[in-house]
């Protein structure tokens, strides 16, 4: 066992020797921060001067869209939990930035487990069913399909049909 961890030990320092000597390499770029944004809020994220291309390591996590061209702000739309990192590259494909994105839950979010089944609730101020990544099938389905509904209905141009008019004699 002990062995073990010696040699473990000493694969780490080389790695971590090799890491050195990569950030003192000149013209090398190293990992700028983490941002950590909230499910389903898109954000707004400075880039370096001269961007040119952008570069998302799991288009599952998060997505990124530059806002117009040869810009230096792009929008980040977080779409599913976990992390991923994002790669900001010059007209010349050199790497200019790279930045890791971590997506989480919303502070305001409250979760209810019954064995298996969990359901999501947006408590801002009042609790209302939302839809979350996680969610039981049922639930998630009936939120969504409940928010259609009324979606649909807020934006109809028509007034409600009903069976009961009646029109005036004329």
């Amino acid at each position: 066992m002990v062995r073990g961890k010696t040699g473990i030990r000493a694969r780490l320092g080389i790695l971590l020797a090799i890491a050195g000597l990569a950030g003192a390499a000149p013209g090398a770029w190293a990992m700028e921060k983490t941002i950590s944004v909230v499910i389903d809020q898109a954000h707004l994220v400075d880039l370096p001067q001269g961007t040119a291309t952008l570069i998302i390591g799991n288009p599952t996590i998060a997505d990124v869209t530059m806002i117009g061209n040869r810009s230096s702000l792009m929008v980040l739309t977080p779409k599913a939990f976990g992390e991923t990192n994002f790669i900001a590259l010059d007209s010349s494909g050199k790497p200019l930035s790279e930045s890791i994105i971590r997506v989480v839950a919303g502070s305001e979010t409250l979760i209810v487990q019954r064995g298996m089944e969990r359901q999501s609730y947006a408590c801002a101020p009042k609790c209302q069913a939302t839809e979350k990544l996680g969610d039981d099938n049922k639930f998630f389905t009936d939120t969504v399909q409940q928010a259609k509904a009324y979606n649909s209905s807020a934006t109809s141009s028509a007034p409600p049909v009903s069976s009961s008019v009646v029109s005036a004699p004329r």
